[in-house]
């Protein structure tokens, strides 16, 4: 029989352990991460969050049974409804992220519909499984050019905000005698009816011979979209433009052969540079699929639109990739 050589001490020890509460092991769940109501809808494609912000105030968003308010925040978990009906957890999780570029002509709106039956850009755009398009800005019907198009809201708001400081670059025709004195002013700043506007640089784009001409292109940049401030400017100083076209949006240029009313997909590697521009960080973003890529050649290959009587017929081009300033 084996002997016990336990000491004293030790046995008063092992007494006092067995007589301690056993401690139940529980596994408590880590709450789910939230964050703000609007942000969780734009990135689910529901629209940008100023608007979203608007539906709050509006009532027409509730969280768990409630009215919503501003400042609100909310997980996947939560039961968030808009205009009455429920929002799914697939679709707050958000579909594939979508970025296209689109050449905007002459003559349409940046609306989604219009009493008067004008054309709208979002009529080009191909469909969406889930969420909407959203423009990231907007061009007035006599503007053409560069428009970014996303399915993501949370990047649209963040492209469009003064806080960005993103440059937007434009080809400008101008109607009237230009000197430098009057381009001096336009960069040091012009009082207009909603405050101090300048251009960030503004330059002729060749150097024109014939003195006499009424027409001379200039190449003008902004740090901010105000409505109509490019053609205000210019009429600040007694001249008009006569044509306006969009070129560049930060980092992203207009492709010069892609067709005016067409659009193209950013792939992966130009929407992590856009991305990282809005000082966001850059989703999963996964590659786009066979089908994503047919539906582009198909856009690229539809006829040209008719030409208005004041344009030049377009020439038929093959669409290049879009420039993505690394």
């Amino acid at each position: 029989m084996k002997k016990n050589t336990s000491t004293p001490n030790e046995k008063v020890a092992k007494v006092a352990d067995s007589e301690k509460p056993k401690r139940v092991s529980k596994h408590v769940a880590e709450p789910a991460p939230t964050e703000k109501l609007q942000k969780l809808l734009a990135r689910a494609g529901f629209g940008s969050r100023r608007a979203l912000e608007t539906w709050v105030s509006e009532g027409r968003i509730t969280l768990n049974g409630k009215v919503a308010t501003l400042g609100d925040r909310a997980a996947l978990t939560d039961k968030i409804c808009v205009d009455g009906k429920p929002i799914s957890v697939k679709r707050l999780e958000g579909p594939r992220v979508r970025v296209l570029l689109y050449n905007k002509p002459i003559g349409e709106i940046c609306t989604r519909s219009d009493p008067e039956g004008r054309p709208t850009i979002f009529e080009r755009m191909p469909p969406l499984e889930k969420g909407r398009w959203i423009a990231v800005g907007r061009l007035d019907i006599n503007t053409s050019g560069l428009l970014i198009i996303t399915s993501d809201g949370e990047l649209a708001n963040k492209l469009m905000h003064p806080s960005a400081q993103i440059d937007r670059e434009y080809l400008v025709r101008v109607m009237g005698a230009v000197d430098n004195e009057m381009l001096q002013r336009l960069r040091d700043g012009v009082e207009l009816d909603d405050g101090l506007a300048k251009f960030t640089d503004v330059s002729p784009m060749h150097k024109n011979d014939d003195n006499d001409s009424i027409n001379n292109w200039y190449c003008c940049t902004l740090m901010e979209g105000r409505n109509r401030e490019v053609r205000r400017l210019w009429e600040s100083q007694g001249l008009r433009v006569s044509r306006l076209k969009r070129v560049r949006y930060g980092p992203v240029f207009l492709a010069n052969k892609l067709p005016e009313g067409r659009w193209q997909e950013l792939l992966p590697g130009e929407l992590a540079i856009l991305y990282k521009e809005a000082g966001l960080p850059v989703p999963d973003i996964s590659p786009l699929t066979p089908k994503d890529k047919e539906k582009m050649q198909r856009e690229l290959r539809k006829p040209m639109r008719a030409a208005r009587p004041s344009e030049k017929p377009a020439r038929k081009t093959t669409a290049k990739k879009p420039r993505v300033r690394r």
